[in-house]
């Protein structure tokens, strides 16, 4: 990785969609508010007041303006135009859903659709384990079968985690770094490009979806499903390069760096299903939903997920470290997800629910030390708030 691949392949398409979005995020709030396509307030979920639910447009169109200009969709940085066509399909699902509350399993068929359009046009699939107990070839049914799961699974776990201010954004800007600089090394420099995009354009939405109030605006289900396929494209992608390496430590690395959402889903489904009632059916038993209880913010929630997400690709990086070899990476990497998702999640709801004196604790520790009343936050807030 050399420099000029560090400014034209990261920095370039970063700061080109983080540009956009600065400047049709603004827009995008007034169209949302006129035709009142908002998130209105229920017992289910956390915001007061209806708030703008158009931000995945915004992102969408930066992240496809920054590959225009680096060149993504012609010579040597070539993405394939069935890329764009699915994520656009995917935008259209997740907005159309928004304003017409589509059935789940029109929403399902459609995420196979754009997940199917990856493997057969596009090639993106998990031809092999890379070795990994000890198989290298997966049958062509079979692959098949594995990427639609993985595809349209890792698409429902990044959606179901936008329930609290930032944290969906933040934590696909996470992911998107750490898949964008593998890319970079690998020499994958037009997958490279779609990653820091990503991130370019989800810095100044987050930005308003945390501290904003005058252009605050939620990613909506277009904006969600969206960061959904992006994440299950670069996962996908990455194990792939490991394949043709022969390198099944990627496939560890791929999961530890989603291993938050897709944990957190396994859990609330296997949950919902041992009570009785559907996988799909809307709770309050997500990993965010217990930091709430416990008197988090917003913000403080979105940071201690990402933290957790970068943890377990921490330990990864270890197990690499220590010369485990790739099955060892996963079952560490995997461990480690584990316990600090559903461990985390158990023990937290446990002493809720029975140590009210501790909780009352937490609670006063996190306003006195919050860090919503620094003069850097107020002034962000005052930047965001008073732009016309």
């Amino acid at each position: 990785m050399t420099s000029y691949d560090l400014i034209y392949f990261a920095l370039l398409p970063l700061m080109v969609a983080m540009l956009v979005v600065s400047v049709v995020h603004p827009t995008l709030v007034k169209i949302a508010r006129r035709k009142h396509i908002v998130d209105t307030p229920n017992a289910r979920k956390l915001n007061k007041v209806p708030v703008p639910m158009l931000g995945g447009v915004g992102v969408l169109c930066g992240i496809l303006f920054a590959m225009g200009v680096v060149g993504c969709y012609g010579f040597q940085q070539s993405v394939s135009v069935m890329v764009v066509i699915a994520l656009v399909v995917m935008l259209y699902t997740g907005v159309g859903d928004d304003i017409l509350d589509f059935r789940p399993r029109w929403k399902f068929a459609l995420q196979a659709f754009v997940v199917m359009l990856l493997i057969v046009p596009v090639g993106v699939s998990i031809d092999g384990l890379g070795g990994l107990w000890g198989l290298y070839y997966l049958p062509r049914w079979l692959s098949v079968a594995l990427t639609l799961v993985a595809g349209v699974g890792i698409i429902n776990a990044i959606n179901l985690i936008d329930g609290v201010d930032g944290l969906c954004g933040m934590y696909v800007m996470m992911a998107s770094l750490f898949f964008g600089l593998t890319f970079l090394v690998v020499g994958d420099t037009a997958y490279a490009v779609v990653a820091f995009a990503t991130f370019g354009a989800l810095i100044p939405f987050v930005l308003h979806n945390m501290y904003g109030t005058k252009y605050k605006m939620f990613l909506g289900d277009g904006g969600s499903l969206v960061l959904g396929l992006l994440s299950a494209l670069f996962a996908l992608r990455v194990v792939q390069i490991g394949e043709q390496n022969l390198d099944g430590g990627l496939y560890a690395f791929a999961f530890a760096v989603l291993s938050v959402p897709v944990c957190d889903t396994l859990r609330v489904m296997t949950t919902r299903m041992a009570h009785g009632t559907s996988p799909f059916k809307p709770d309050k038993r997500h990993l965010h939903h217990i930091f709430i209880a416990l008197g988090m913010s917003h913000r403080a929630t979105a940071f201690a997920m990402v933290m957790i997400g970068v943890m377990v690709v921490a330990v990864w990086n270890i197990a690499v470290a220590g010369g485990a070899d790739d099955e060892m990476q996963l079952y560490c990497t995997l461990s480690a997800a584990l316990l600090l998702t559903w461990g985390v999640y158990y023990t937290l709801s446990y002493a809720i629910d029975r140590d009210a004196a501790w909780v009352a604790s937490v609670r006063d520790a996190l306003r006195r030390y919050s860090l919503s009343r620094t003069m850097v936050i107020k002034q962000l807030k005052k930047i965001l708030n008073d732009k016309t």
